[in-house]
């Protein structure tokens, strides 16, 4: 996918609990079990694709399959299953499957499919299926009982020394966007100059899920206004290189032109 097109899954994403009878088609399954594929090979992670989940859920109804969010006990790992799950969110998403990132779930039953070697960690669930457009009058209930107080990105800030630039305004309004568990918006931002950083007070739990999540938002905020870069340890480093600007003039060039003047 591209940037665009996943800046317009964000807006197209949401979280689904009311899934139609009809099971995902061959040629869904087969696109999803490639993505889990590629970010196990990419991140290094353990996903895991269940096609009939219906056996993990109580509070979702219709023929649901599931992604098992895996990856090794580490900060780290935590992080990059946010990252890498929200980009099979957002483009299930734009090809109109519904998905929702789960945390409450049966999880025996679910480790009872999975082969996980030792130090590999189950740490939740993002259910997908077939959905009708318009939300049930459940998943209606819901949203309205877990997004009564969302977050505007202003108040996701612990420290802001000056005025936000607006590539990265532009980024924080879509991590505004991002789904956060029970709607809590747990990451803190920091900006102090000039550069952009930020962290979960519990970076052993699955806030740092969310935080992986929250990464991924504004990076693609980022480089849709054309800046490239990435969250190393926290914080965005952005690959100067990929920046388009004109270069410095050569000072001995410079003096050299001046001479033939």
């Amino acid at each position: 996918m591209t940037n665009e097109e996943y800046l317009k899954a964000i807006d197209l994403r949401a979280s689904r609990r009311t899934f139609k009878n009809r099971p995902l088609s061959d040629e869904v399954k087969a696109v999803i079990k490639d993505l889990v594929d590629y970010v196990n090979k990419k991140a290094g992670l353990s996903f895991a694709f269940i096609e009939d989940a219906r056996f993990a859920f109580n509070l979702h109804s219709g023929m649901t399959s599931l992604i098992a969010v895996c990856g090794a006990d580490t900060i780290p790992a935590r992080e990059a299953c946010g990252y890498w799950g929200e980009t099979i969110v957002l483009q299930c998403a734009y090809h109109g499957i519904g998905t929702c990132w789960v945390g409450t779930y049966n999880e025996n039953k679910v480790l009872e499919k999975l082969d996980l070697p030792k130090g590999v960690r189950l740490y939740c669930v993002i259910a997908v299926g077939n959905v009708a457009k318009n939300k049930s009058f459940k998943e209606k209930l819901m949203y309205n009982a877990t997004h009564k107080k969302s977050k505007p990105y202003q108040k996701m800030f612990e420290v802001c020394d000056e005025k936000l630039p607006e590539e990265i305004a532009f980024a924080m309004r879509l991590v505004e966007k991002a789904p956060s568990s029970v709607n809590r918006r747990p990451v803190k931002f920091r900006y102090e100059n000039g550069v952009i950083s930020a962290s979960v007070a519990e970076p052993y739990s699955d806030k740092s899920i969310d935080f992986g999540i929250a990464q991924l938002h504004f990076q693609l905020g980022m480089s849709a206004k054309g800046i490239k870069g990435e969250w190393s340890n926290g914080t965005f480093v952005v690959d100067k290189t990929r920046i388009l600007k004109f270069p410095e003039k050569n000072t001995a060039a410079e003096k050299e032109e001046n001479s033939d003047e």
